[in-house]
């Protein structure tokens, strides 16, 4: 099957690229590359999936803040690995966390490092949210602790608490080529997590109660499953969310589900938000 390339152009560029992404990523998009110096995303999504006026109207929520166009091309299938092995970057955490693709340099001066092949999956530590998760996760203490990992899309955030010596490691995802992905890169990482496709209905089916549960999705789908999360989440847990905007923090903070929680830290990295939350014992 063919492929759409819609070519988007930004002024300004940034933090509006990551925002596309973001708002694409939830449409059935598979990949992404940039062109900064012409001020360029380019989104791939198959011929029979792309509804041009889908990707209009997620546009027009920005509201005059950034001057953006469009334009779509049908083009023949691409060789997606050579797109992102061409624009990807290695992703440094301070001395804490080194994210890699296989054809990286090693690098043993960092505490911990991740390899990530992330084909059509989200998450290879350079979006602001899953930065944020990262550097939250940093200060914690996984050793001995049951952890969930929400939307694990690469697996990136599950590899991390199990290299912190998390003992057990569950990591969902609802998207088939993630959770096909994602098992790769836990093999690739020589961690043990047990990988599951689907979504919050597989939390109720494991029955397990965390310690802590981390989830980088978006606010509407956060929102819709906190009674969820809430059921499985130890008294004293730690709740990681991220994968919104910073203008949405004060709905989940002030959201009644959130009521029996404590907010021990925040972070924002341009227009996005990661939130700390601890369940009251």
């Amino acid at each position: 099957m063919d492929y759409i390339e819609v070519s988007i152009t930004l002024k300004p560029f940034r933090p509006f690229n990551e925002i596309v992404v973001a708002q694409l990523g939830e449409m059935p998009f598979d990949s992404f590359t940039e062109e900064e110096d012409d001020s360029m995303v380019k989104a791939y999504i198959f011929e029979d999936d792309y509804i041009e006026a889908d990707v209009k109207n997620a546009f027009d929520q920005f509201g005059g803040l950034v001057e953006i166009s469009f334009t779509a091309s049908k083009i023949e299938k691409v060789n997606w690995n050579q797109q992102w092995e061409d624009n990807f970057d290695a992703v440094e955490v301070g001395e804490f966390c080194y994210v890699r693709a296989p054809f990286h340099p090693e690098k043993p001066n960092f505490l911990h490092e991740i390899i990530i092949e992330p084909k059509m999956s989200f998450g290879t530590g350079h979006h602001q949210t899953t930065l944020m998760m990262i550097e939250l996760m940093e200060s914690m203490d996984f050793k001995g602790k049951s952890v969930l990992d929400m939307g694990s899309g690469t697996g990136i955030l599950a590899i991390l608490a199990k290299k912190m010596n998390a003992e057990h490691m569950d990591a969902v995802d609802i998207e088939e080529w993630a959770f096909e992905n994602m098992k790769e890169n836990f093999d690739r990482n020589n961690t043990d997590v047990s990988a599951f496709y689907g979504g919050e209905e597989v939390i109720t089916a494991i029955g397990g109660q965390y310690d802590v549960i981390i989830a980088n999705i978006n606010k509407n789908i956060l929102l819709s499953q906190f009674g969820t999360y809430n059921a499985h989440l130890k008294k004293g847990g730690l709740l990681l969310l991220s994968g919104f905007y910073v203008t949405d923090a004060d709905d989940l903070v002030a959201a009644k589900e959130l009521g029996g929680y404590a907010l021990v830290g925040n972070l924002e990295k341009e227009t996005w938000c990661g939130l700390k939350l601890q369940k009251n014992g």
